[in-house]
């Protein structure tokens, strides 16, 4: 028989260092569940990805257990991490922030492509290239064509 699902949380943690403060405390506990069984589960299950910020959806069912899914990082934090400055720009239509090639931009896409609603390489690096833009990060030379 299927456990009935209550409902959805959708957090962004550290990867390997939930602990029961803010936000994860308050967000499980208001659910009641167990916040130290999630995150001894949670801090096992992304101790390699350790210190990246790792969005997870915990399914929570009436019976107060759960299940969680851990996705791979933000665009815009691997972006950051990629162009290495410490956030976007105030104005990204006006001062550009940092630089990136294309082969960056297609490396994130592939880490990415997983989680992004798109079928195509091509889609995906179209994706994270208008991120970037937004975040006045700039991308260097012409799109690379399949032709």
């Amino acid at each position: 028989m299927a456990k009935e699902i209550a409902g959805l949380i959708k957090l962004q943690i550290k990867g390997g260092a939930a602990n029961p403060s803010p936000p994860v405390g308050p967000a499980l506990g208001s659910k009641g569940i167990n916040i130290m069984e999630f995150c001894k589960q949670f801090n096992a299950r992304t101790q390699e990805k350790a210190g990246k910020i790792l969005p997870v959806i915990i399914t929570y069912y009436t019976d107060k257990s759960f299940d969680f899914v851990v996705k791979t990082p933000p665009v815009a934090v691997q972006l950051i991490e990629v162009a290495k400055v410490k956030g976007g720009s105030a104005e990204p239509n006006r001062k550009k922030v940092a630089e990136i090639t294309w082969e960056q931009v297609k490396q994130i896409a592939t880490d990415k492509m997983v989680d992004l609603n798109c079928f195509e390489l091509d889609s995906a690096m179209r994706m994270v290239a208008g991120t970037a833009r937004s975040m006045g990060i700039a991308v260097k030379g012409e799109f690379p064509s399949n032709n």
